[in-house]
């Protein structure tokens, strides 16, 4: 489905005030949770990267080839992702399992910021060729230049940094564990999108590949 302006405005706007709603109903409300400057600066990084997204591109279109097997994957990721925009919020405010010190939530909030560049910056360079599904979208050609050149999956490495810097915003160890459960079906996805891409273009992704890392340069 290639989302159409309107569309695409109206599912960035809610969600990104489902996830910051969230947040605030489980530090308590607007006040508690607007006493924090850092608290006030992740919310900050977030409006800006929401706004950032709607320029970015991107669709969810099933392309002209997909793979289909891979679809639960983003049930998972939605299902984590709303329990970590709670989650590390209330324990902060319970005071469990936390690590201490507001050095940790400023922190959190120079990776989410940092991380959600990354997460964003492959849609710029990838626009309709960028996918929420697993698929081969029309005139898909392979890009190997810019970031692309070291690490295979940057938006993928965006993604667990970005959930990362939110738990420590709210220096939440529960927000780091379910960062953790986010690995799993990440990986599943990597290996899906690599096996059709390795299909689509054959030797040329093998090539790629034998020089490049999937997520962390020199180590995997």
């Amino acid at each position: 489905m290639l989302m159409r302006p309107g569309l695409r405005l109206a599912f960035i706007a809610l969600g990104t005030c489902a996830y910051g709603g969230l947040a605030v109903v489980g530090w308590g409300g607007f006040r508690p949770f607007f006493s924090h400057p850092a608290l006030i600066g992740l919310v900050a990084v977030l409006l800006a990267l929401s706004i950032v997204s709607f320029f970015a591109g991107g669709n969810l279109s099933r392309g002209v080839r997909e793979a289909r097997g891979n679809r639960w994957v983003i049930a998972v990721f939605v299902v984590i992702g709303f329990l970590n925009a709670y989650l590390p919020a209330y324990t902060d405010r319970k005071e469990l399992w936390t690590i201490d010190g507001d050095t940790i939530r400023w922190l959190g909030v120079g990776l989410f910021a940092a991380a959600g560049a990354l997460r964003i910056w492959p849609v710029f360079v990838l626009g309709q060729r960028f996918s929420g599904l697993v698929a081969i979208q029309p005139g898909h050609t392979l890009v190997t230049s810019g970031v692309y050149r070291v690490i295979r999956h940057p938006s993928y490495l965006g993604l667990l940094i970005n959930s990362l810097g939110w738990s420590l915003a709210f220096r939440s160890g529960v927000g780091v564990l379910l960062t953790v459960l986010l690995i799993p079906p990440l990986l599943a996805r990597i290996i899906a999108e690599e096996k059709l891409l390795h299909s689509q273009f054959g030797d040329e992704y093998k090539a790629y590949c034998s020089h490049t890392s999937r997520l962390i340069p020199g180590i995997y």
